[in-house]
């Protein structure tokens, strides 16, 4: 797993939408040391409005485009819950320190392979 390393966290966030306006996403640019850099949304003109709206440099369509950042070294889930358990066991996330908005839905038992 990609570390910290630096004392700033650059976030990326997968799927801004709703809370992201208001809660989680103009957090993480109040906080010392902390800056979102990057944001992903598969709808291109949403992700592209939120990313001008906000500041953000770099806007994605594509969750890879977003992980695969160098700039991005923290990565926050922000999809509905129903869509959080195909990201934590995923080949994109494996490489980078994750978090989500909301509670994991329960596990079941092929949610963790």
């Amino acid at each position: 797993m990609k570390k910290i390393s630096d004392s700033e966290v650059r976030w990326g966030v997968l799927g801004v939408g709703n809370v992201c306006e208001v809660k989680s996403a103009p957090a993480m640019q109040l906080v010392p040391n902390s800056r979102l850099v990057a944001v992903m949304r598969r709808d291109e003109a949403k992700v592209r409005d939120y990313a001008q709206r906000h500041g953000v440099g770099k806007w994605y369509t594509r969750a890879e485009d977003l992980v695969d950042d160098p700039e991005v070294n923290a990565v926050y889930i922000a999809t509905p819950p129903h869509l959080h358990l195909p990201w934590p066991g995923s080949p994109l996330l494996r490489a980078s320190p994750f978090t989500s908005q909301s509670p994991w839905p329960a596990p079941t038992p092929n949610a963790w392979r």
